[in-house]
């Protein structure tokens, strides 16, 4: 079974309250569903955006030798993981900064 040009986008879960959110967004992917298993089989030009809101956990550690890692959690078990050059993560700490002196979120 092969399928192209899917878009998946925000998968809505309930947590209690609150919904925690996941957007996938695969648009012009095309996949191979064999055996049980999925393989990419389109070209290797494409991208994908993915978004968790709602986010209740998060870890700062090192990766490997040259890199830091972010990893974002909701409470329902979906995760994000970023690696960034340490210069990367300067900049997002600055930026955080920033909003902290400037911004209403912070207030």
């Amino acid at each position: 079974m092969t399928g192209a040009g899917h878009r998946f986008e925000q998968f809505y879960v309930a947590t209690g309250r609150r919904f925690g959110m996941l957007t996938l967004d695969l648009d012009d992917f095309m996949f191979e569903l064999k055996d049980g298993a999925i393989k990419h089989v389109g070209p290797s030009n494409r991208s994908a955006t993915v978004k968790l809101y709602d986010v209740e956990g998060l870890d700062v550690r090192e990766f490997g030798d040259e890199r830091v890692k972010l990893a974002f959690e909701d409470e329902d078990g979906s995760e994000v993981e970023v690696a960034l050059a340490p210069e990367q993560a300067t900049e997002i700490a600055r930026g955080i900064e920033m909003l902290e002196s400037e911004s209403r979120v912070f207030e």
